[in-house]
Formats: structure tokens, C-alpha cells, sequence
């Protein structure tokens, strides 16, 4: 819509008329205002001095804080009283709160989606991280929470409930980016891992050491069921962030720049840094559930050059089960996992359940995981299209290497 200057409206004879039609309007209110004022009381006019002097400094205010930056929705609070972040931190009901308040807040949060069968795996993940530095959530996609309560650590963690929802539904709706910022990184994983070999605080002092916004742990290829090439161990190094060509395939040559041969880390046991975490948030998309597409685009987010801030740490390994349990239920009770990584085994690899009552729709889940791979690529093609200030830092990369 074109801008009216005062040109344009000096020379319009419609302008004109409507400038006048205001003048006479504002004319008779200043009168009626003036012979109104005149008939009150003392105290009217007082009243309605004040009145003008708050609507003065509120105008003087407002022109001096203009371009003060507010967060949508506080504008009518004092911005000293404002919290624009939260965190996952238990406060106690009694005692002195401010003295409890004094201990230091864990630095780390690890997420899970977990299902009861897994019960034992899951202990063995959570034993790994130290509750005095990490905040735990579990999103419990089978809806069973009371089975967990034997276990020591079951109080001192966060517990979510949705009955057939993925890791990534759990993410988008319960991690938002201003409810996580008080933690450095964030582990977003898969149940199904084994982490005999990986030891958190290591781990994370390799990352920060490395400058690495997006990583994983290393995957044991001896023992893994499911991993990609990229996220093999490779036993001598400490930390890999490309792969060269490898057998079968024609791809990751010396020059190939694009994931998945560089700047990507699978979806089982992603690791995120608050600012690279903050970008992911919004790439997830909403009604996505499965994110299969999410991994290739994730070098987005790394807050720079994707080929040196994502990459495998290999010193701290991990064994990938590869559970398939996503999709595969016991009548109306799901024991479905919440795995959603690209690479899937052959469901050959793995027994059927015996049970006559279970009912696999692993078929399904996977077709409707590959449907929406080819949404999400359709939808960045066209975002891509349609904003015209956007600008690909990849883009003279792309020639290089097929994505």
C-alpha cells in the first residue's frame, strides 16, 4: 500500500475535502470542550488537569521508550518484574527458600523418550548422568509413570505423559527454546542405547573444548544394530566431523561439503547447545511428528560453519540398539517407541512379537515417516522461494555434493 506524503494529499481533491470535514470536526469539539469547561465545578476542572498532565507524561514516556525492545505481551508490566525465562528446577514448599535457592542449578538437561519396556536400559542411562548437574525429563509415550516410581532417582526427575507421541511431539511442545535457556546443552535421545563406554562430563568438556554447537556421541560399529557411516567410531581420534567415500557408495569424496558426509550427526542421540537448540525448536515442524528430513538441514543451526561446529565425538561411544518398537502395540496400549531416526534395519533383523493380541503397524509408521521426509523437503523449498531476504550460507556449496 503506497504511503500518503503531504504532496500527494494537497493536490487530492478527495484529500482535500477529507482534511476539512476533520478541521470543522475538531473545531466544534474544541468549542463544546472550552463551554463545557467553563460550566464545571473546582474540582472537575482539577480532575480533569490531572488528567491531561498523565496523558502528557504518558505521551513523553512513550516517545522516550519507543524503541525500547519489550517482549510481546509484558508491555503493560514494569520491566524489572519481568522473567522472560524458566527452567525445570524443583522448588522446595518449606524451608528456607532462599537458602536452598543457593545451590548451584544443574547445567545440563538430558530428555528421553522412554516406554516401561525399556525400563532397565533407561536405568542405565539416567545412573550415567549426575542429577547434581543435569536436569532428567522423561516423556513417556506408553503413558505408564507409576511403574517407574521403584527407582531412586524416579522423584528427583521430570515426568511427561502422551500416550503415542514421538520424541520429536514431546520436544516441540515441552522444550521450548525460553523454558530450556538456562541449560548449556541439551541431550535429546533415544532409549535404546547402551552407554557402558560414554561418560557425560567428559563428553561435554570434549564439546565445549571442540567448539562443537551440534554433536553425538560415536557409535560402536562392533555392536550397533543400526548406524551410519558418518557416525562410526573411529577408534584413534577423539572427535570426526566428515567421512570419506566408504564401501557400496559413490558419495563423500575429498571435496563433498553437505551432510550427510559432513556437518551431520543422526537422530537417536542428538547433543545441542542452547543457541544451536533455539534454532532447531523452530525447524521442528509441528504436525512433522517423526522429523525424518530434520538431519540434513540441522548444519542450519550451528551457528556458523557447519563443518567444523557439527561432529562425532569418538572417545565417548555409544551402542545403538536399534529397538523396533515405534508402531508395534498390545491392543489399545501402546509400547511404541519413540524412535525416529532415518536408517532403519531391516525389521528382519529383529523377532516378532509372539503374542496373538499384538498389533505391528511398523509398515505404517514408516510410510507415514517417509511421507513426511518428502512434506518437510517441499516445505523448505518453497520457504526458500517465498523469502526473499533469506540467504543460503551453503548455497556455493550445493554443486559440490548431492543432498
Amino acid at each position: 500500500m503506497k504511503s500518503l506524503n503531504c504532496v500527494s494529499v494537497q493536490s487530492d481533491p478527495k484529500s482535500r475535502s477529507c482534511l476539512w470535514t476533520l478541521f470543522f470536526a475538531a473545531s466544534l469539539i474544541c468549542t463544546a470542550y472550552f463551554v463545557g469547561y467553563s460550566s464545571f465545578g473546582s474540582e472537575d476542572k482539577e480532575r480533569l488537569t490531572r488528567w491531561q498532565v498523565i496523558e502528557t507524561m504518558q505521551s513523553t514516556t512513550s516517545n522516550k521508550c519507543k524503541d525500547h525492545c519489550r517482549s510481546s505481551g509484558s508491555e503493560a508490566l514494569p520491566e524489572g518484574i519481568v522473567r522472560k525465562t524458566s527452567d525445570f528446577e524443583m522448588r522446595p514448599l518449606w524451608n528456607n527458600y532462599m537458602e536452598d535457592n543457593k545451590a548451584k542449578p544443574s547445567t545440563s538437561l538430558l530428555a528421553l523418550a522412554v516406554g516401561i519396556k525399556q525400563k532397565e536400559l533407561v536405568d542405565q542411562i539416567i545412573k550415567k548422568f549426575p542429577l547434581k548437574e543435569f536436569v532428567v525429563m522423561l516423556f513417556h509415550y506408553d503413558g505408564v509413570v507409576d511403574k517407574w516410581r521403584d527407582l531412586p532417582w524416579s522423584d528427583h526427575v521430570i515426568h511427561v505423559s502422551a500416550v503415542n507421541q514421538t520424541k520429536w511431539w514431546f520436544a516441540k511442545r515441552f522444550l521450548h527454546p525460553d523454558i530450556v535457556a538456562e541449560y548449556d546443552y541439551i541431550f535429546l535421545w533415544d532409549e535404546d542405547l547402551g552407554v557402558e563406554n560414554f561418560n557425560p562430563g567428559r563428553y561435554l568438556s570434549i564439546v565445549k573444548d571442540e567448539g562443537l554447537e551440534i554433536s553425538q556421541p560415536a557409535l560402536d560399529p562392533t555392536k550397533s544394530a543400526v548406524y551410519h557411516p558418518i557416525t562410526a567410531r573411529q577408534p584413534k581420534l577423539k572427535v570426526h566431523r566428515r567421512m570419506y567415500k566408504f564401501k557400496g557408495s559413490g558419495r563423500c569424496y575429498h571435496n563433498s561439503t553437505s551432510p550427510p558426509c559432513i556437518g551431520w550427526v543422526e537422530m537417536m542421540a542428538p547433543v545441542f547447545s542452547r543457541a544451536a537448540w533455539r534454532c532447531v525448536w523452530h525447524m521442528i515442524q509441528n504436525d512433522l511428528i517423526h522429523a525424518w528430513g530434520l538431519d540434513i538441514q540441522l548444519g542450519y543451526c550451528a551457528q556458523g560453519d557447519r563443518t567444523k561446529n557439527v561432529g562425532v565425538v569418538d572417545s565417548e561411544y555409544i551402542v545403538h540398539l536399534g529397538l523396533l518398537t515405534l508402531g508395534v502395540f498390545n491392543g489399545s496400549k501402546s509400547n511404541s517407541r519413540s524412535d525416529s531416526q532415518a536408517h532403519l534395519p531391516h525389521e528382519k533383523q529383529f523377532a516378532e512379537p509372539s503374542e496373538s493380541h499384538i498389533v505391528d503397524k511398523r509398515l505404517e509408521v514408516r510410510r507415514q515417516s517417509s511421507i513426511e521426509m518428502q512434506i518437510f523437503r517441499d516445505r523448505w523449498r518453497n520457504a526458500v522461494k517465498e523469502d526473499k531476504c533469506w540467504v543460503d550460507p551453503f548455497q556455493h556449496l550445493e554443486n559440490q555434493t548431492n543432498i
